[in-house]
């Protein structure tokens, strides 16, 4: 009986685990694609320094928080954020304002599309 009890507790330990997981990579994604969604509307005003601060802002808690995405996220997830990164950045230093808005789309679908495959659904477990 004292395995059972002992196995449950693993057991219900790794799904909260999972769950807070889930929940903070979800939160996490979504602070950061608001700050590239008020990134581009300052590009759209023309006020790059503004969108580029913003940017820079999101890609330093993406880096702060690097060892743990990439310990617990697919390598190739983080770095085509990362490479998203990089590229929305140069945009904005080119002041490219089309290139800059089609790269900043791709860099917030991909945070979207990491969140979503760290959720507990149907979906992702078969």
């Amino acid at each position: 009986m004292k395995r059972i009890i002992i196995a449950g507790a693993i057991l219900l330990l790794v799904f909260v685990a999972t769950l807070s997981h889930s929940f903070y990579i979800s939160s996490f994604t979504g602070h950061l694609t608001s700050l590239l969604e008020a990134a581009e509307a300052r590009a759209e005003e023309e006020d790059w320094a503004a969108a580029d601060e913003l940017t820079l802002s999101a890609k330093s808690r993406w880096d702060a928080k690097g060892s743990y995405l990439h310990i617990l996220l697919r390598h190739s997830d983080t770095d085509a954020v990362y490479t998203g990164f990089r590229e929305v950045i140069e945009f904005i230093q080119c002041q490219e304002g089309g290139e800059y808005s089609a790269a900043n789309a791709r860099l917030i679908a991909e945070l979207e599309l990491l969140a979503e495959a760290e959720q507990l659904t149907l979906k992702n477990i078969l």
